[in-house]
C-alpha cells in the first residue's frame, strides 16, 4: 500500500510524526509531501528534526499567498505528484489549505482520501479552516474522528459512511514525546521560569491580529496580567506588530521565538495557565491539564469548554476571568488512550476502495 501525506503546518507535522512511524512499522510505503504552508524554519524544519519526522519527499515551496492562490499553486503541484506517485490513498490532517488542496486535487483524480481528525466544528464560517474542515469531510472516503462529538457533528451532516472514532493523534504524540522533552528542553533554564510562576501565550489568527485595536488590547490585556507572560511570537503576528507600531505594548512580556513541541510540552505542563487562539494549543493545554483562556468567541475543541478547562473570553475579560477561575475537580480523558496511530493503520490496510 502507497499512501501519500500533504503537510503543510506546524500541529500536522507533530501528528504525522507518530503515524508516519506506524506506517514504516507497518511496512506501508509513505510518500511525504511538505507545501511550505509554514515555511519558517522555527516553524517547520525543528520539527522535522526534533520529532525524527523523516525529509519529506517532496517540497512544494509554496507559502506567504492569500487563500486563493495559495490553495491554487498547491493544487497545481499536488495534481502532478498524484499522477506521478500513483498513491492507493491520499492522507490529509486537520484544518489548512494544505488539507482542502490534497482533498481537492486526489477527488478529482479519483484517489480515496482519508482525513485525520475529522469532523471538528466550530460552526464559524468566517473562519478559513472552518470551510477547508467541512469540504474536506465531504470529499473523504475515510474519516478518522478524535471524539464522539466529532462523530455527532459529521452525523448532523448526513456524514455516517467511512467514519471512525479513533481517539486522538495528539494524545499519541503527547505520551510518545513528553519524556523526551523533560530531558531534552532547556527552555525553562534559558529562560529564567520556575515551575507554575508564569502564564503562556500564543497568538496568531487573523481575526486577532489583523485589526490593529484588536491586537494592541490583546497586547495590553496580557502585559496586565499578574505573573509574567511568555509569548513565543509567531512571525505573523511579529509582522503586524511590527506594522502596526505596537512593539512598545510588549515591554511586559516575555518574547521568545516560536517554540519547537518538546519546549512547548514544558512550557505548558509548567504555566500556571495557557492563553491562545490555537486550536491545537487549546487541546494541548487540556492534555498538559493546565486551565486554558481561548480570545475566540468559538472553538473546534468545544469538550474542553464542557470539561471546565477552556473558557471562551474577550481581551478586555481576561485579567477578570482568570481571577475568577476555579480548576475543575476532575480531569476527563477526552482524547483516548493512545493508540489513535494503531488503529488508523488497521483502518486504512482493511480498507477497500
Amino acid at each position: 500500500m502507497k499512501v501519500l501525506t500533504v503537510l503543510g503546518a506546524r500541529p500536522q507535522f507533530v501528528k504525522a510524526s507518530v503515524l508516519s512511524h506506524a506506517f514504516e512499522g507497518e511496512g506501508i510505503e509513505e510518500v511525504l509531501v511538505h507545501t511550505g504552508q509554514h515555511f519558517d524554519a522555527s516553524m517547520s524544519d525543528v520539527f522535522f528534526r526534533d520529532l525524527n519526522l523523516p525529509k519529506p519527499d517532496h517540497h512544494l515551496g509554496i507559502h506567504s499567498l492569500n487563500h486563493g492562490a495559495m490553495t491554487g499553486r498547491m493544487m497545481e503541484a499536488l495534481e502532478k505528484l498524484v499522477l506521478q506517485e500513483e498513491p492507493d490513498w491520499l492522507l490529509v490532517y486537520g484544518d489548512t489549505n494544505s488539507t482542502l488542496a490534497g482533498a481537492l486535487v486526489a477527488t478529482k483524480l479519483h484517489v480515496p482520501v482519508a482525513h485525520v481528525e475529522a469532523g471538528l466544528r466550530s460552526y464559524n464560517r468566517k473562519m478559513p479552516e472552518e470551510i477547508n474542515r467541512v469540504i474536506t469531510d465531504q470529499l473523504s472516503q475515510l474519516l478518522f474522528a478524535p471524539t464522539p462529538l466529532a462523530i455527532e457533528c459529521l452525523v448532523k451532516e448526513g456524514i455516517t459512511s467511512g467514519v471512525h472514532m479513533t481517539g486522538d493523534v495528539m494524545m499519541d504524540a503527547t505520551l510518545k514525546y513528553q519524556e523526551k522533552a523533560e530531558i531534552t528542553s532547556t527552555i525553562l533554564t534559558d529562560q529564567k521560569l520556575k515551575a507554575n510562576e508564569f502564564y503562556l501565550a500564543t497568538i496568531h489568527r487573523p481575526s486577532n491580529t489583523d485589526d490593529k485595536q484588536r491586537l494592541d488590547s490583546i497586547l495590553v490585556a496580557l502585559g496586565k496580567l499578574d505573573l509574567p507572560v511568555v509569548l513565543p511570537l509567531h512571525p505573523r503576528t511579529k509582522k503586524l506588530i511590527d506594522q502596526f507600531e505596537l512593539e512598545s505594548k510588549l515591554a511586559n512580556l516575555n518574547i521568545i521565538p516560536p517554540a519547537t513541541y518538546l519546549d512547548m510540552l514544558v512550557l505548558e505542563k509548567n504555566a500556571r495557565a495557557i492563553i491562545t487562539d490555537s486550536g491545537g494549543v487549546q487541546k494541548e493545554a487540556f492534555l498538559a491539564r493546565r486551565p486554558c483562556f481561548t480570545i475566540r468567541s468559538e472553538t473546534e475543541w468545544e469538550e474542553t469548554i464542557n470539561a471546565g478547562w477552556n473558557k471562551l473570553v474577550e481581551p478586555e475579560q481576561l485579567g477578570t476571568a482568570m481571577r475568577q477561575f476555579i480548576e475543575p475537580e476532575t480531569w476527563p480523558n477526552l482524547y483516548g488512550d493512545g493508540q489513535a496511530t494503531a488503529r488508523i493503520v488497521k483502518i486504512l490496510q482493511n480498507a477497500s476502495y
